[in-house]
């Protein structure tokens, strides 16, 4: 279901998968969460912040179903354009801390979408309620880095990464049990190098 709304990478879209960087996190974010998530063939997912699907092209062989969430209608027709993804994978244009799905899955992933939610802890807390009871959360998202990842005045952008102590207390604050960080990958961009991290905490 799409729906219409301002869409900051409507102009990024068509070249996103062929961008180096995005390629790597995708590729460092799937392994990691193939090494520590638990899932199978009866395992439903949301993947929050899907854009062109380069997480969830990789996690959906291994699961049953993935929602493709994210509020880029540009991004996600890159993703609905790929054959391997047809009928694995569900495609939602919608804000879903404004308005909830009004369902739950067992595992809710994302990557790199975190620093675009100004609240982190609404956004958090929203996972949180889109989680059957011992459902798991995998993020990934920057460690805090100086600003210099992203181009100067780019929109959409909130935060320079994140403090993992920081995150731990709000995954907790949101109904998260024993959040676990590890470096999923560290990726350069202009000779900086930047370390992404991955999260996984189970929901209450």
């Amino acid at each position: 279901m799409f729906r219409p709304m301002t869409d900051l990478f409507k102009d990024r879209a068509a070249d996103y998968d062929q961008r180096p960087v995005p390629q790597q996190i995708s590729e460092g974010v799937t392994a990691a969460m193939l090494a520590t998530v638990p899932m199978g063939p009866e395992t439903r997912v949301l993947d929050f912040g899907a854009g062109t699907g380069l997480l969830c092209a990789k996690i959906a062989p291994h699961v049953a179903h993935v929602v493709a969430v994210d509020i880029s209608e540009a991004m996600l027709a890159k993703l609905v354009e790929k054959p391997e993804l047809a009928g694995k994978v569900e495609v939602v244009c919608q804000n879903i801390l404004e308005r909830p799905l009004g369902r739950q899955v067992d595992l809710v992933i994302s990557a790199m979408a975190m620093h675009h939610i100004e609240d982190t802890g609404a956004l958090l807390r929203t996972l949180h309620a889109h989680l059957v009871p011992g459902g798991r959360l995998a993020l990934a998202d920057l460690d805090t880095e100086d600003g210099t990842f992203h181009p100067p005045g780019v929109e959409g952008v909130f935060h320079t990464g994140f403090d993992r102590d920081a995150i731990g207390a709000l995954l907790v604050d949101a109904g998260f049990l024993a959040p676990h960080f590890t470096t999923a990958c560290t990726v350069s961009r202009d000779g900086r190098p930047y370390s992404v991290f991955l999260v996984t905490a189970v929901r209450a």
